[in-house]
């Protein structure tokens, strides 16, 4: 049988906020780019490119953009990679908000994000969202930890930190690549496309309304 649900975890950025990848296509096709352009550039050599050296903190933001534009070079397109960082401003879905809230109320919450330093210890968003954050038990960021999803390391942390057993939580994110080594730790896993499907199958598992 599987275990009781104790703890809920959830993505950030395509999850809590709106997909990046939503201001992705938009700026593909106001750059005259092939669509889906950036998310190849993200997806090729996605332990060691620019956005995996940020999220670890491994390199500054200037760093971060000359890498990215390198890459684009090679991948075909010249992009800015200053341009990209301001493609990560989602917004709040309300829905989900309210899901955390009452999940907050009975269960142990967890947010794990790949996020990045801006300035100082000042982590992306986090004055901006501060009362999300405040809503978690747990908040795990790559850029302070050193790791990021997919690393089971990231969600090991997690659950050291949660003080829970990997079957005993339900995580959410947008990217089936984050979801693997959770699922093959024990988690339930649930991907994020349509976000009213998702609220949907965590309400079935968690047993009680998220609305």
């Amino acid at each position: 049988m599987p275990a009781v649900i104790r703890a809920a975890l959830f993505d950030f950025g395509g999850v809590i906020l709106s997909s990046p990848f939503e201001a992705f296509a938009r700026y593909e096709r106001d750059h005259g780019l092939p669509k889906g352009f950036l998310r190849t550039v993200n997806a090729t050599n996605p332990d060691t490119n620019a956005w995996a050296r940020l999220e670890r903190s491994e390199v500054d933001l200037n760093e971060f953009a000359q890498l990215f534009t390198a890459e684009a070079e090679a991948a075909g397109h010249h992009v800015d990679g200053g341009d990209m960082l301001g493609l990560l401003s989602g917004e709040i879905r309300p829905a989900m908000m309210e899901a955390v809230r009452r999940c907050d109320e009975r269960l142990i919450t967890g947010l794990l994000t790949n996020n990045f330093l801006v300035a100082g210890d000042h982590v992306d968003r986090e004055s901006e969202m501060g009362e999300i954050f405040g809503l978690f038990d747990a908040v795990i960021e790559s850029a302070k930890v050193g790791v990021r999803k997919p690393d089971p390391r990231f969600y090991e942390l997690a659950c050291q930190q949660l003080g829970i057993e990997p079957s005993e939580a339900v995580f959410l994110d947008d990217l089936g690549i984050n979801l693997k080594p959770a699922r093959a730790m024990g988690m339930a896993t649930i991907k994020v496309v349509d976000p009213a499907t998702a609220l949907a199958e965590l309400e079935q598992l968690v047993g009680f309304p998220l609305a």
